[in-house]
C-alpha cells in the first residue's frame, strides 16, 4: 500500500464480509419456508420478515463494501492520506449501528412498510447523516490531489447520485401511485444508476492496477458507462411503471434501454484482456482476475440478458413479480455487485495485510462452488416462475394451489442455496485467515 489511511477499508470489509455471512443465513430461512410445510419460527420470523432482513442485509453489506473500496481507491488515484480516518471509523460504527438497530426492529415489527426501505424514517435520517459524512471526507480527500482522474469523478458521481436517490425514499405519500412512482427512483436508479457507476469506478481501478493497461484504455470505457447511465438507466426504470398507472409507452422504453448498461464493463474487461495479451503480461493475482472476469459475465447474462428476457412488454405483462423476477434478481445482484465487491476485497486485502504471496486455492474453490450454484439457483427459480406465470396467471389457479407445483423447484432452490453458502464460507474463512500461513500460490 501506498498510503497508511488506505488500511481504513479493512474494517469495512470485516463488516460487509460478517454481514454477507449473516445474509447467505437468513436467505437459507426464508428459502426453507417454500420448502417445508412446518415452520418453528412462524410467530418470531415470518416469511416478510425473514424476506426483508435477507434483502436489507445484502444492500448493506455492498454499501459497506462499496465504502471500503472508495476508501482503498481514493488515497491512490488523489495521492493523499484520507482527509479524517476518525470519520470513516465514525461513519462505519453509525452504520453498523444502524443496520443492527433496524434488523432488531424488523424482528419487532418495527418498520416502515415499503419493500426494500422498510427502515422506519428515523433510521433514514441516521442513514442520511452516514451518507453525508461520507461524502464529506471523500470530496475533503479528492479536492486536495492535483490532477483529478476520471475514476475519481466518476465515482464521486455515482457517491452522490446514491445518496441524492436515497432522499426519495424517506417520505411517505398518501398516493400509493405517486409513492411507487418514486420508490422506483430508489430501487431501480440505486442498481441501475448509481451502482453501476460505482461499480464501473472500481473495476477501472482494479484493471488498471492488477494489468498495468493504459488508464486511457479502461477511462473512455467509464465515459460511455456515464452516458449508458444517464439515458438508458434513467430511461430503463420504464420496465417497472407497467403496474402503477404510468402511460404504456414507459414500459417499451423501459425493456428495450435498460439491457445495455452492463455493456461498457464487459468490453472494458474484454479490451482490457486484448491488451494484457498483446503485452504479454503474467498477472501474479490470478484470483482477482477470475472474479473480475466472471463478475462481468455474470453480470451482462444476469442483468442484460436475463433481464431484458422478461422485461419485454409481452412477457413483463405476465412475469412480473413472479419467480422470474426472483431469479433475474438473484443472478444480476450476484453477477453485477456481489462478485464485484469479492473482487475488490481480494485485490486490496493481501496488500491490507502485507501479504505479498499466498494460497489461492481456497479462494478458487469459493469463486467456483458460488458461481455453479448460484446459477442452479437462477435456473430453479426461473422454472418456478415459469410454472407460476402459466398455472396462475394465465390458467387462474389461485396462489396456494399454484405452490404446491412449485415445491420441487423450491426444492432444487434451497438445496443448491445450502451449496452456495458452502462456498460463501470458503470465502469467509480465507478472508480471517489470510495471511497466517504463507504458503506458494495455488490455483
Amino acid at each position: 500500500m501506498k498510503y497508511e489511511s488506505q488500511k481504513i477499508a479493512y474494517n469495512y470489509f470485516v463488516v460487509a464480509t460478517l454481514l454477507f455471512g449473516l445474509q447467505v443465513i437468513f436467505g437459507l430461512i426464508t428459502g426453507a419456508k417454500y420448502v417445508w410445510d412446518f415452520d418453528p419460527l412462524l410467530n418470531i420470523l415470518p416469511f416478510n420478515t425473514a424476506r426483508a432482513i435477507h434483502i436489507n442485509l445484502l444492500v448493506v453489506w455492498l454499501l459497506f463494501g462499496f465504502m471500503g473500496g472508495t476508501y482503498y481507491i481514493v488515497p491512490e488515484e488523489a495521492k493523499t492520506e484520507i482527509y479524517s480516518p476518525k470519520l470513516a471509523q465514525l461513519q462505519l460504527w453509525l452504520f453498523a449501528a444502524i443496520g443492527v438497530t433496524a434488523i432488531i426492529g424488523y424482528i419487532a415489527g418495527w418498520s416502515w412498510g415499503m419493500p426494500f426501505l422498510e427502515q422506519p424514517t428515523v433510521l433514514k435520517i441516521g442513514i442520511v447523516v452516514v451518507a453525508l459524512i461520507f461524502l464529506f471526507n471523500v470530496f475533503m480527500t479528492m479536492i486536495k490531489t492535483k490532477e483529478w482522474t476520471v475514476i475519481q469523478g466518476v465515482l464521486l458521481g455515482g457517491l452522490v447520485m446514491l445518496a441524492l436517490l436515497f432522499l426519495f425514499g424517506i417520505f411517505f405519500m398518501k398516493n400509493l401511485t405517486t409513492q411507487y412512482y418514486y420508490w422506483w427512483w430508489v430501487i431501480h436508479l440505486w442498481v441501475e444508476g448509481a451502482w453501476e457507476l460505482i461499480t464501473g469506478s472500481i473495476m477501472a481501478f482494479i484493471l488498471l492496477k492488477l494489468t498495468g493497461v493504459d488508464r486511457e484504455l479502461v477511462e473512455k470505457w467509464l465515459y460511455i458507462e456515464v452516458g449508458l447511465v444517464l439515458f438508458t438507466g434513467m430511461a430503463g426504470t420504464g420496465h417497472h411503471y407497467y403496474w402503477i398507472g404510468t402511460p404504456k409507452y414507459w414500459l417499451w422504453v423501459g425493456a428495450v434501454f435498460s439491457a445495455l448498461e452492463p455493456l461498457p464493463i464487459l468490453f472494458m474487461v474484454i479490451d482490457t484482456l486484448r491488451d494484457v495479451k498483446e503485452r504479454k503480461v503474467e498477472i501474479e493475482n490470478k484470483l482477482v482476475l477470475y472474479w473480475a472476469v466472471g463478475g462481468v459475465v455474470m453480470h451482462f447474462f444476469g442483468a442484460g440478458v436475463w433481464g431484458f428476457a422478461h422485461t419485454l412488454p409481452q412477457i413483463n405483462q405476465w412475469t412480473h413479480g413472479t419467480q422470474i423476477t426472483a431469479s433475474h434478481g438473484h443472478f444480476a445482484f450476484f453477477g453485477a455487485y456481489v462478485m464485484l465487491n469479492l473482487t475488490m476485497i481480494y485485490f486490496a486485502l493481501p496488500q491490507i495485510k502485507g501479504v505479498k504471496v499466498f494460497n489461492q486455492g481456497l479462494g478458487f474453490k469459493a469463486f467456483w462452488t458460488m458461481n455453479f450454484f448460484m446459477i442452479i439457483m437462477v435456473l430453479g427459480l426461473a422454472v418456478a416462475g415459469v410454472i407460476q406465470t402459466y398455472f396462475q396467471r394465465v390458467l387462474g389457479m389461485d396462489y396456494l394451489t399454484t405452490q404446491g407445483f412449485m415445491r420441487l423447484w423450491f426444492a432444487v432452490f434451497w438445496v443448491s442455496a445450502w451449496g452456495f453458502a458452502a462456498g460463501a464460507l470458503m470465502y469467509i474463512i480465507d478472508f480471517f485467515t489470510m495471511g497466517r500461513i504463507q504458503k506458494s500460490p495455488a490455483g
